[in-house]
């Protein structure tokens, strides 16, 4: 059995290829980098874009890392819509699914990824450029959060009766009401929002967001469900376990006081349930979205494939109270790596886009998190 360094090794030297195998040339000479190597979405996507810079800046050029959050910023809408993706030629497209059908409203995500983005570049930005660089872009990215709709509580709300595509990797999903997934990442943005406002000077903006944050944090547990022991993705459509937000809300350090270790131990129980070769289906074994956007067949893509995009996360959830399972899971997720290829998703049926870029990308960020490499990578 390979070490966690060798295997974090491989990983590295695997995302460094799959980040060179995507790149491709926009009309300006910008270098993009899209979500796969196989030129299946040949865009700009904001929200793989934003995965990439969290989990492998390291691995990328910082010149390309900027230009891209240019391309992004240029391409925003003059009400504020931050684009789901741009491409080659410059055109952005504001709402996922195929341009001439698209999913809904604009996408719930993409203003917190654009903000993620951004933090995680400047926080490897020189420090004599960083406020200089966020005051260019503080507006911009001000105006995307605002794009977001809010319940009356706080979290993130898309309407039953005109739904927005949710977050990315659930963007064929009807899922309405107030959201776990998106909620999640809105209020990571608001923190890095409010850190970023704060030490350029602007301390009633960073207030603001803290508040927002704030505000989060007191009502995510009107979607907390007793009888599962975890949160759920919604509270109309698609009111069911989430996994994926759940292990999110864990890695991402959201302060849960007790529901940390009842969230940990469900997620350690029932791993069987949502793991198949160290991949994570969005919701347990046997369960399908209660509402599609798209029809998606069941146990293919977002309604019942495995994904590695998420297996960092539960990484990271489960390590704390079961170091071993979750050392078991990195070790056959990379043994289906070394076996088959790198896949967007997979079932034991069949296997989806090979070389994705985020599915090496969001666990290498993880394991080095857990299991640092002996030359310190």
């Amino acid at each position: 059995m390979p070490t966690p360094d060798d295997s974090i090794l491989w990983l590295t030297e695997t995302a460094q290829n799959l980040l060179k195998g995507c790149q491709t040339r926009a009309h300006d000479g910008t270098v993009l980098y899209t979500p796969d190597g196989r030129a299946h979405y040949a865009a700009l996507w904001t929200r793989d874009f934003a995965y990439m810079v969290e989990h492998t800046a390291d691995l990328i050029p910082p010149e390309h890392l900027e230009a891209c959050i240019r391309y992004i910023i240029r391409a925003q809408r003059e009400d504020g819509v931050v684009p789901d993706r741009v491409r080659p030629d410059g055109v952005p497209v504001y709402v996922a699914g195929p341009e001439n059908n698209p999913l809904g409203e604009p996408n719930l995500d993409n203003p917190a990824f654009l903000v993620i983005a951004v933090h995680h570049h400047l926080t490897r930005t020189p420090p004599s450029r960083r406020n200089a660089l966020f005051g260019e872009w503080a507006s911009a990215l001000d105006r995307g959060m605002h794009t977001i709709p809010l319940s009356p509580h706080g979290l993130v709300y898309n309407d039953p009766a005109k739904p927005h595509s949710p977050y990315g990797f659930t963007d064929c999903i009807g899922k309405t009401g107030e959201l776990l997934m998106e909620s999640l990442l809105y209020w990571a943005a608001c923190g890095r929002m409010a850190k970023w406002h704060q030490q350029t000077g602007n301390r009633k903006q960073a207030d603001d967001y803290r508040g927002r944050a704030k505000r989060i944090e007191t009502n995510l547990q009107r979607l907390w469900d007793e009888a599962s022991q975890g949160f759920l993705a919604a509270s109309v459509d698609c009111r069911q376990l989430d996994i994926w937000g759940n292990a999110f809300a864990l890695a991402l350090g959201f302060p849960l006081g007790k529901r940390r270790t009842v969230l940990q131990r469900m997620l350690v129980n029932r791993h069987e349930e949502y793991l198949w070769r160290g991949q994570v289906r969005h919701l347990p074994k046997g369960e399908h979205w209660q509402r599609l956007l798209l029809p998606v067949p069941r146990d293919r893509y977002q309604n019942g494939a495995y994904w590695a995009t998420a297996t960092g996360w539960v990484l990271q959830a489960i390590h704390p109270i079961n170091p071993t399972l979750a050392r078991r899971i990195f070790d056959e997720m990379i043994e289906d790596f070394r076996q088959h290829g790198v896949y967007e998703c997979i079932t034991p049926e069949y296997r989806q886009l090979e070389s994705y870029v985020v599915s090496a990308c969001n666990p290498l960020g993880a394991a080095r998190k857990l299991w640092r490499t002996a030359s310190g990578r």
